[in-house]
């Protein structure tokens, strides 16, 4: 009967184990980040600096090549084309006035 303590106490100890560690290998990667860093920044009006953050998570996602799928770089090469055509707008107002 003592056994079956011992086997329990060993099958707790492990789930614990795996649980902890689920939460702490639990980060979003570079790439990720940086969208959502560039995201913020587009969505406050500071389109140059989302523009170059975009530039450089394309750039990043493009080095973990099997991780996204593409889903992740088609965003942001829509994105990258959105935002060229809002500064272009933007630059082309400033003229005009």
């Amino acid at each position: 009967m003592q056994t079956y303590y011992y086997i329990f106490s060993a099958m707790l100890i492990t789930l614990l184990f795996f649980f902890i560690r689920s939460l702490v290998l639990r980060k979003k990667s570079l790439p990720v980040k940086l969208y959502v860093e560039a995201l913020r920044n587009e969505n406050s009006g500071h389109f140059e600096e989302a523009l170059a953050t975009y530039e450089y998570a394309l750039l990043e996602a493009k080095k973990e090549k099997f991780q996204y799928g593409g889903r992740l770089k088609n965003k942001i090469i829509e994105k990258l084309k959105v935002l060229n055509t809002i500064i272009e707008y933007k630059n082309s107002l400033h003229f005009v006035r």
